[in-house]
């Protein structure tokens, strides 16, 4: 396909994607002071059997880690997902803002280190009570974490605090109380992600620049933080050129060096933004890929 048609496909997916109107929740719960340390719930939208509970869908949004990117976009998708008979909390973190001294031309910084990483495990750990209080339909018993991109790669972070280094805040003693990890298009490996400058080296940029990548990057890089011991499975689109398929694939090596199998489910003549597109048929793969964790 000529890169002209490529780039116009590539922009009308991600405008079908941001075209669908911002869905409020059910009911929103703080999990912290600051006014990003939230978390939007919507209850399943079909009909649960009497007695029964829904899965627990936890839903962490992408843009690169910036700050203009919120919660917000990733609605539609939450609530598709609660049409779906999904009980879903959208989580909303701290993003990078401009940095003192910079002007908007230069574009807000990726990612707050170390608040981008203490919000979503903040998030993580307060989520059974808030769901108890919040969200009774849901059983938390039965939960799958998604993102999107750079939340794709949250999630899986999310999933690999057992893995981190001794000394790291986040880390927990034993795994998370997961079914399964479905990740987007995640931003998955950053040595991969670096040699593609995806996002414009957010990746560097989440961790504090060249300065600070090494020492930080074994608390925060998934692909170093293998096995989970959890089911994962990435979905992504062969068309992708936000975030390519390059960066899945060497996620999904790095698994298979460490001893584990991750699903990657390709996603043909499909690009970034579909995978949250209500609109689009590669949503309703998303959909069942967590259906077949969650159920």
């Amino acid at each position: 396909m000529p890169d002209d048609s490529a780039a116009a496909r590539a922009a009308a997916e991600e405008e079908s994607a941001f075209s669908h109107p911002a869905v409020d929740p059910d009911v929103s719960s703080a999990y912290g002071d600051h006014p990003d340390q939230v978390i939007d719930f919507y209850t399943p939208r079909s009909e649960i059997p009497a007695g029964a509970l829904a899965p627990l869908v936890v839903v962490l949004h992408g843009g690169a880690w910036r700050a203009p990117y919120d919660r917000r976009h990733i609605t539609p998708f939450a609530d598709y997902l609660a049409r779906r008979g999904f009980a879903v909390a959208n989580v909303e973190y701290r993003r990078g803002a401009l940095l003192p001294g910079q002007d908007a031309s230069g574009g807000p910084v990726a990612g707050r280190w170390p608040d981008t990483f203490d919000d979503v495990a903040a998030a993580m750990d307060a989520l059974p009570a808030l769901v108890r209080d919040a969200l009774p339909q849901a059983d938390p018993r039965r939960t799958v974490i998604t993102g999107h991109s750079a939340g794709g790669h949250l999630a899986l972070w999310a999933a690999a605090r057992h893995l981190l280094p001794q000394d790291a805040a986040w880390r927990t003693d034993r795994p998370a109380p997961l079914r399964g990890v479905v990740a987007l298009a995640p931003i998955a490996d950053f040595a991969m992600a670096g040699k593609l400058d995806v996002c414009g080296g957010a990746a560097l940029q989440l961790l504090g620049g060249e300065e600070h990548f090494a020492s930080r990057q074994p608390y925060a890089d998934p692909a170093l933080l293998l096995p989970t011991g959890i089911a994962t499975t990435l979905v992504q689109g062969r068309t992708d050129d936000v975030v390519p398929q390059a960066v899945a694939e060497a996620y999904a090596d790095a698994a298979a060096k460490a001893g584990e199998v991750v699903g990657v489910t390709l996603l043909e003549d499909v690009g970034h933004f579909p995978l949250i597109d209500p609109a689009a048929d590669a949503c309703a793969v998303v959909a069942e890929e967590i259906a077949q964790l969650a159920w």
